[in-house]
């Protein structure tokens, strides 16, 4: 076993280098701090130098071997920068961890205004595919890696009052399916996990207030919502050799939420 609910003595990712998009915090950082644990050279990055600054000088504190990188990702030459630095810094990239995502809309999917759906499925979505697309050749230098896009149980069951950001979420399922046929013969595999409801700063509508919170909780059947670690551990999996036979699978991790079409 490579963890307790605390402890993580593991190195089953020695010698890999994971490049983590929005990392800085939530699910993005607890994924970063779980592959370092586990033996992973790690890149940070998120828009702001600030929380990258932040996010690395914490990690480092821990032990950890990580960079960070200041990263919009629906920039082109802020991803090229970004993969430029990871192997500058490391030599190579094996994992490419896609976890950014926005959501400017609340409300109904056919309420969504027209600018608000395209900049969610320009950073939910494009952004993941372009990621994807260009992480690529880094891959293939290593003889292989993985590629995990962080979706959400929303794609499976759509939150009413997250109709458009559902929708991208759903959209990644397909990638995945795609992408993992596409690239099954060249040691490169595809996977997606599907949270349920986090304790995060950007799930906050969906619990921060009591009335959220037990309405929430009433899909659950758990009866609880997640923690950001709950979360780093599917991907530590699905990015390791314990995963080896493992490509084009979407992995709920949701506490018992329905969780199929």
């Amino acid at each position: 076993m490579c963890s307790t609910a605390n402890n993580i003595h593991c190195n089953r990712l020695s010698g890999k280098v994971a490049v983590v998009t929005a990392s800085t915090d939530g699910i993005g950082f607890a994924i970063a701090k779980r592959l370092g644990l586990e033996g992973a050279k790690v890149v940070v990055s998120s828009r702001k130098s600030v929380n990258v600054e932040n996010a690395v000088s914490t990690l480092l504190k821990d032990g950890l071997d990580v960079h960070g990188v200041v990263c919009h990702v629906s920039k082109a030459e802020d991803r090229k920068n970004l993969y430029d630095k990871a192997v500058e810094k490391y030599g190579g990239i094996d994992i490419l961890v896609s976890n950014a995502a926005v959501n400017p809309a609340v409300g109904h999917v056919l309420q969504c205004d027209e600018q608000s759906w395209d900049k969610i499925f320009d950073v939910n979505v494009k952004a993941s595919f372009l990621l994807a697309k260009e992480v690529l050749p880094h891959l293939r230098k290593r003889g292989g890696g993985s590629i995990v896009f962080v979706s959400s149980i929303a794609g499976l069951q759509p939150f009413p009052i997250l109709g458009a950001y559902s929708v991208s979420k759903t959209a990644l399922f397909g990638l995945t399916k795609a992408a993992s046929h596409d690239l099954a013969t060249e040691n490169i595999r595809v996977n997606c996990i599907a949270p349920g409801i986090v304790k995060t700063r950007f799930s906050s509508a969906l619990h921060e207030s009591d009335s959220a919170k037990e309405a929430a909780l009433m899909t659950v059947p758990m009866r609880r919502l997640a923690e950001p670690h709950e979360m780093s551990g599917v991907v530590a999996f699905l990015v390791s050799d314990d995963a080896s036979y493992i490509t084009g699978e979407i992995l709920v991790a949701a506490g018992g939420m329905p969780s199929r079409l």
